[in-house]
């Protein structure tokens, strides 16, 4: 199985970036990101086996309770690995100082929790963004960048993480279809809802 863990925004925050891009998405042919496919990355978890899987939801579960909710919003953006060379584009998150040490200890937290559960995790630093479009080729992307960086959506109270299967191409116009496997509520976080595909 192919999963990631991630914060997944609510309704309100989605509908607004997406509405942000969706006058903007025809000015280049990139791979824009759908909005089902926004989220926050924590872990990416590239080969599961499912027997596995038990075991990793009750350590997400775990990691997850030993963390609290904090304030954010999508919030500001950039390129991967640079405006000059791009082949992401993304949007940030507005994280104040107990934020930004929150996620960070929750993304260390899912992390280690795969690993306890004997998965291998991708290795690459984590750092908090919104996946929004895919570039084919590296190109110059300083104007959408500018774009991002002024962009500010509604804030949102990050209070659960969401364990998520990617099903690549099986989505519309060939990518990924997401289904939500399972959510953990960080600690005084809300009752975990119903799995249904991510949004």
């Amino acid at each position: 199985m192919r999963l990631f863990v991630a914060l997944v925004p609510p309704d309100e925050a989605v509908e607004h970036l997406d509405s942000f891009l969706e006058v903007r998405r025809g000015a280049a042919p990139y791979r824009w990101a759908t909005s089902e496919q926004f989220h926050v990355t924590l872990a990416f978890l590239a080969d599961v086996e499912e027997r596995r899987l038990d075991e990793l939801e009750e350590r997400l579960a775990r990691a997850a309770v030993r963390r609290t909710p904090f304030e954010t919003a999508i919030a500001g953006g950039g390129a991967f690995p640079n405006a000059g060379r791009a082949r992401v584009l993304w949007a940030g998150l507005d994280l104040d100082e107990r934020g930004r040490t929150e996620i960070d200890r929750l993304a260390t937290g899912c992390r280690a929790a795969a690993n306890r559960a004997g998965i291998e995790v991708d290795g690459q630093r984590f750092r908090p963004h919104v996946t929004v479009a895919r570039l084919g080729r590296p190109a110059e992307v300083s104007n959408f960048v500018r774009l991002l960086d002024g962009y500010a959506g509604p804030r949102w109270p990050a209070d659960r993480i969401t364990l998520v299967a990617s099903h690549l191409g099986e989505g519309p116009r060939g990518r990924p279809r997401y289904d939500n496997v399972g959510e953990f509520a960080l600690a005084g976080g809300r009752a975990g809802r119903d799995a249904s595909p991510a949004s």
